[in-house]
């Protein structure tokens, strides 16, 4: 019989504290505490080893001489797949595969799980070389996301597929409530940054070239560039909107042929 999912122990939740005796004083987390990490989660960790290497990134594996998380990232992955797969098959019966793939994409796509890793404010816990921390690390997409997979994937092995499951539905319902009404937007400004900011040390700009339609239904087009050169030209109903599409369209030039 699978055992059930971790309860909330009085340390994980905000404000708690055991019945008997002073409570304890509060300390900021550090990188690689991952008894912190867990308490968080509500989760009682059999093997603490496990989430210690799914929070040391690649970098730090020669300089602090630990296991990268990259083998946890690759199971988290499939774990993740399994999780939301299952989930939208059980919640939407009436949709085709096409739509159930489309779904599913974007739950498990790095902005959504990001932004997940920033609510749990994951990259304070994470390893890294001095030289990724230095050049914004703890707080790239790229590495908050694959992360987030590590742990699940820490979970999966210490606990189990039914807590880990029980956690990772926990985590996106917000996002999967958003994305199943097909009203989520991921943030291609903040993405588009990051990938710019690898290369240049200057952030993109944005500049609305043309507008046109009356005052109640305008029609805004934008460009996004660095420096001189338009990374991309987008369209929309708000300045917002169009600054939004001409990030999403750099990012999609950006796969083709890398900004210089």
């Amino acid at each position: 019989m699978t055992p059930a999912p971790d309860k909330p122990t009085a340390a994980s939740i905000p404000g708690g504290r055991a019945k008997h005796g002073p409570p304890a004083k509060r300390r900021a987390p550090a990188a690689g505490d991952v008894a912190a990490l867990t308490a968080k989660l509500g989760l009682e960790a059999r093997r603490l080893d496990l989430f210690r290497q799914a929070v040391t990134h690649k970098s730090a594996e020669q300089e602090l001489g630990l296991s990268s998380n990259e083998r946890l990232e690759f199971l988290g992955d499939a774990v993740l797949e399994i999780v939301v797969a299952e989930h939208l098959y059980r919640s939407h019966p009436d949709l085709a595969e096409g739509d159930l793939t489309k779904l599913k994409a974007v739950a498990v796509s790095e902005p959504v799980l990001a932004a997940i890793a920033r609510q749990l404010d994951l990259g304070r816990y994470l390893l890294l070389a001095k030289g990724e921390e230095q050049s914004g690390g703890r707080d790239r997409s790229s590495i908050l996301s694959d992360s987030l997979e590590a742990l699940f994937a820490a979970i999966y092995l210490d606990r189990g597929l039914r807590t880990a499951r029980s956690l990772i539905l926990q985590l996106l319902a917000g996002h999967l409530e958003a994305i199943e009404r097909r009203e989520y937007e991921p943030d291609y400004k903040t993405l588009l940054q990051e990938k710019i900011q690898e290369v240049h040390r200057t952030p993109p700009t944005y500049r609305v070239i043309a507008q046109s339609g009356p005052d109640h239904d305008r029609t805004f087009i934008a460009e996004a560039r660095i420096g001189r050169q338009v990374l991309g030209r987008g369209t929309g109903k708000s300045k917002k909107q169009a600054e939004q599409a001409a990030a999403r369209q750099a990012l999609l030039e950006g796969e083709e042929a890398p900004v210089s």
